[in-house]
């Protein structure tokens, strides 16, 4: 087996005098897909936060490729795609401008894909509309379409498919699929039930919080 890509150690998190999880221990791999559960409160999305690094309110460790994150943070986040519950646009800008704003932070994408991803996303003839003018669908398509550019091999993505019709969940899960057939990683959460042609591991905060680390 692969040594693993992500690993966190013993994480406890409390908030508003109430602890999330303890103990918390849990491992991923390349080529995985990675689905957090558990009840509403449960901090499915703190976790999300906490692994992205947008939360530090959090004791134990995050490892990346076997070394803590902390002593690499710049480098991690190079590596990283987090996408949360807030659109993720300027709404100021268009669609393609977001995109190009996007692109500016690796220089590693291909510009010349940025119509193409929004095409993807259903944006075809959107591409120069500012944002403020699109509803928050479109908003949420323009932020996924970053999924077409980026080339990260670790995404972190909080209930990606809210607000997307059909189709759209349909386009998701098969590029969900792509990545991690690639050897990227994909963790999530979701209230969609996922139709993947890939085994989808499943993992329960309410469950794993307390027990012990391997």
């Amino acid at each position: 087996m692969a040594d693993p890509l992500l690993q966190v150690v013993d994480l406890f998190c409390e908030r508003d005098d109430r602890v999330l999880f303890d103990g918390l221990c849990f491992s991923v791999f390349p080529g995985e897909i990675l689905q957090v559960e558990g009840q509403n409160g449960s901090g499915k999305t703190t976790l999300l936060r906490i692994l992205s690094g947008l939360s530090r309110h959090y004791e134990g460790q995050i490892l990346w490729r076997g070394e803590p994150v902390a002593r690499q943070v710049d480098a991690f986040r190079r590596q990283l795609l987090y996408f949360g519950h807030q659109p993720g646009v300027k709404a100021i800008l268009t669609a393609e401008e977001n995109l190009r704003w996007y692109a500016a932070l690796d220089p590693g994408i291909d510009l010349q894909q940025i119509t193409p991803a929004l095409d993807a996303v259903g944006l075809k003839g959107f591409e120069d509309i500012p944002c403020h003018m699109l509803s928050a669908g479109q908003n949420r398509r323009v932020n996924l379409a970053r999924l077409y550019l980026s080339r990260a091999p670790l995404w972190i993505l909080d209930e990606p498919f809210t607000a997307i019709d059909k189709k759209g969940v349909a386009a998701k899960e098969a590029l969900l699929v792509e990545h991690a057939a690639r050897g990227g990683t994909v963790m999530l959460t979701t209230h969609h039930e996922l139709d993947l042609s890939r085994h989808v591991r499943r993992i329960n905060l309410d469950e794993l919080s307390g027990t012990k680390c391997a």
